[in-house]
């Protein structure tokens, strides 16, 4: 059985995506909770993974420690990862590599904390433009394919890398059509991403550094998290 580990659940969008895709496509894995430390989790995690990053994926003797590869990894032996048309494939491959190495200033000033509703200082052009780059992929995906998802009627891995996204659209209220707040909500729906919230919720860990991000970029006006 796979072995799968992850960070912090409050924090920690990286793991979400193929901790959620996993789950949602019933892969059966074991889930490893490593909490992130106060001043760097780089020396434990390099205890099981290569980079010192999470998520990290094993599989026996094979270790895959990116979040993309952990993907591509596992569409090798389940093709439900990817859609069946390849056009459909390719689109979906694109956005989810796009997702992977951009949209700085939405990872940056928008830092996943699934448990507050912030209301932001400002928004900046830079997270502007992150935000209309996302509605344009969504509102393509969803016309285009036929939704509920983003390549089509099933869950996939395109929904697995910007479900981060849909939990930051409701702590930040971010400002997006309609079409791609009603996606959101339906990702949030998922049972997959309720577990992954609820869990969130009753974590005891406050890291500083993450923590301080969230009040760097707003105003907290709710906290959900279980004391």
């Amino acid at each position: 059985m796979f072995t799968l580990y992850i960070g912090n659940k409050n924090y920690s969008s990286w793991s979400l995506r193929p901790w959620v895709l996993m789950k949602t496509l019933s892969i059966p894995f074991e889930e490893r909770l490593v909490p992130f430390e106060p001043a760097s989790s780089w020396d434990k995690f390099r205890d099981f993974s290569a980079s010192g990053l999470v998520p990290c994926l094993h599989d026996g003797d094979t270790v895959v420690w990116d979040s993309l590869a952990i993907i591509e990894y596992l569409a090798e032996s389940h093709g439900s990862v990817w859609p069946m048309d390849r056009a459909t494939r390719a689109w979906a491959r694109c956005v989810v590599s796009e997702m992977h190495s951009g949209f700085a200033a939405l990872r940056g000033e928008c830092p996943m904390n699934c448990g507050l509703r912030v209301h932001l200082h400002t928004l900046s052009e830079r997270l502007q433009k992150d935000l209309r780059r996302i509605d344009e992929i969504w509102t393509e995906g969803l016309v285009n394919h036929g939704g509920p998802y983003l390549a089509g009627p099933a869950f996939g891995a395109a929904d697995a890398f910007y479900a981060p996204v849909a939990f930051r659209a409701r702590t930040f209220d971010l400002p997006l059509s309609q079409r791609s707040l009603d996606y959101a909500g339906r990702i949030r729906q998922l049972p997959a991403m309720r577990e992954w919230y609820e869990t969130a919720l009753r974590e005891p860990w406050r890291e500083r550094h993450h923590e301080e991000e969230i009040a760097a970029a707003g105003t907290i006006l709710e906290d959900h998290r279980v004391d």
